[in-house]
């Protein structure tokens, strides 16, 4: 039979292995799940844009965003991103907003951070100076780092490219 000393070591020695393995432990990760609400808020940009809906196009954005496009680094606010994609959407009709290649997706080992490779022709028409109506096409590449605020996935950074006409 066991001293009450011996016992109350043990129950001790089991408290702190406990303690121990439950803080060595990572918070469960399911990243089939993140992966596939990804691509949906991937999938759902080019919603936006044929739907015009500057407010939830910007409502991706975490209130951190940054982005990197023509060489200029910029932290636009929530009301000025709306505005600039609103007066965007008024002046075009999208004809095509669409992947070349499947999007790449990547996580941080917590699960905590993602970010998209992406790879989009965009063409659209609109009106010149002199009222005629014009196409445009643009071949872009970008990277959108995703982080996980709670348990929504807002953008945090857009780094934004595009190819050279010819």
């Amino acid at each position: 039979m066991n001293s009450p000393g011996t016992t109350n070591k043990s129950l001790l020695l089991s408290f702190v292995w406990i303690f121990l393995f439950s803080c060595g432990t990572k918070e469960s990760v399911d990243l089939t799940a993140d992966r596939a609400e990804i691509l949906r808020l991937h999938n759902e940009q080019r919603n936006h844009h044929f739907n015009k809906d500057s407010i939830a196009f910007a409502r991706q954005l975490s209130d951190n965003f940054i982005s990197v496009n023509k060489g200029i680094i910029s932290r636009p606010g929530r009301e000025e991103t709306i505005s600039r994609y609103n007066g965007y959407f008024s002046s075009v009709e999208f004809v095509k907003w669409d992947d070349l290649s499947e999007p790449i997706i990547r996580f941080s080992e917590d699960g905590s951070m993602a970010y998209t490779i992406v790879d989009k022709l965009v063409m659209i028409t609109y009106e010149n100076e002199t009222g005629e109506r014009v196409e445009g096409k643009t071949h872009f590449a970008w990277t959108a780092i995703y982080k996980k605020y709670g348990d929504e996935w807002k953008i945090d950074v857009v780094t934004s490219t595009e190819r050279p006409p010819g």
